[in-house]
């Protein structure tokens, strides 16, 4: 199967190694940045030097690929998605933004090509395993999704280290979130809900965030009382964060706050990535609960040392382009990530990353072979 990878980034670079690594893709990263492109292009990977803001020379550049992943900022999805359409190849992407994935699901109707949208962690595995748990139930109550990229070792007063997207991190604060309430779809803000709990001895707090349930408020519309979506951070976080955008009013100016944090905040490697959720409701006459949880470390992966949201994020989307280059997902229209069997994912040769598993070329070639 023959890829194109738009973004020579972090996580777009993660993707074409991990692909190239099993021996069934042909990868190629676009970028205009030659400085990311010098870095792939020294791990043995074709890149071709392409903006992807300008959707003709894009579309042109995707001539003879199969597929497109889209590992750009939120803001580049639509008209990245648009050449993918122009082009006529699949198109998968990585986008938190609700405004965004909407404008692809009217680019995706009456479509033989697949689009399919919101493929990283959250949105993206978390709607997976959430649709999973809730599936197991006869009437469902509560789902509560939490998950966190987190420092292992916070030392800053936001308990906080970049460890992906400033545009994407600095999107889903300011935007109104979907949620369910007393059994009906409505909006709420961002940063508001502000709860506490405690896993393994160590405390967090959660709060809202946009764009993490992806499409799962309109699949379990209906079904389900109530449902929301939070973000896990060290306590304290929230505040801050709050006191930055709404009373600094760095809200309306997005751009100073990126270069303050750019400047200010640190990336690092050493992160977990927490994934904390419960799904309530009646079973057999009974009330129930379920719980998932998951704790994943930064590690080496496909014999390369990767963060925690490198493996995740970018494991999630090789492992549905997997599948369906496997043809266990629809092969055209809009699909959404709640189409997904959590059983074949995690059984996915990528997938394993969120069981716990340390890929390596030996891996893959068994998981070929079955």
């Amino acid at each position: 199967m023959k890829v194109a990878i738009a973004g020579a980034g972090l996580i777009g670079h993660t993707i074409a190694h991990m692909l190239r690594e099993t021996g069934d893709y042909e990868v190629a990263a676009f970028d205009r940045d030659p400085k990311a492109l010098e870095k792939i292009a020294a791990d043995g990977i074709r890149v071709e030097r392409v903006d992807s803001a300008d959707a003709a020379a894009l579309r042109g550049a995707l001539s003879g690929y199969d597929a497109l992943v889209n590992a750009l900022p939120y803001y580049l999805a639509v008209n990245v998605a648009s050449a993918a359409k122009g082009a006529g190849v699949h198109y998968f992407d990585l986008t938190e933004d609700v405004r965004a994935t909407h404008a692809i699901r009217t680019l995706a109707e009456g479509a033989d090509h697949v689009f399919m949208p919101q493929c990283g962690l959250a949105p993206g595995f978390i709607g997976i395993a959430a649709h999973a748990l809730a599936s197991r139930f006869t009437e469902i109550r509560d789902v509560k999704m939490r998950v966190g990229a987190l420092p292992q070792f916070p030392t800053n007063a936001l308990k906080y280290n970049l460890t992906w997207s400033v545009d994407g991190l600095i999107n889903e604060y300011c935007q109104p979130c979907e949620a369910i309430r007393d059994s009906r779809t409505q909006w709420v803000q961002p940063l508001e809900g502000l709860e506490h709990f405690s896993l393994d001895g160590v405390e967090y707090e959660a709060f809202n965030t946009s764009g993490g349930l992806g499409t799962l408020c309109e699949t379990l519309a209906g079904r389900v009382e109530s449902l929301d979506y939070k973000s896990v951070r060290y306590p304290g976080h929230r505040n801050l964060m709050q006191f930055l955008l709404e009373d600094l009013r760095l809200a309306t100016d997005r751009d100073t706050l990126k270069s303050i944090m750019r400047r200010s905040v640190p990336a690092t490697e050493q992160d977990v990535v927490l994934i904390f959720m419960t799904v309530t409701g009646m079973r057999d006459g009974q009330l129930v609960q379920e719980v998932f949880t998951r704790k994943i470390f930064a590690k080496t992966v496909c014999g390369v040392p990767m963060s925690a949201i490198q493996i995740t994020t970018a494991g999630a989307m090789c492992a549905v382009l997997d599948m369906f280059r496997e043809k266990k997902l629809p092969q055209k229209g809009f699909v959404r990530q709640e189409q997904v069997s959590l059983d074949q994912f995690l059984a996915n040769r990528f997938g394993q990353v969120y069981e716990g598993a340390t890929l390596d070329a030996r891996a893959f070639a068994q998981a070929a072979a079955v």
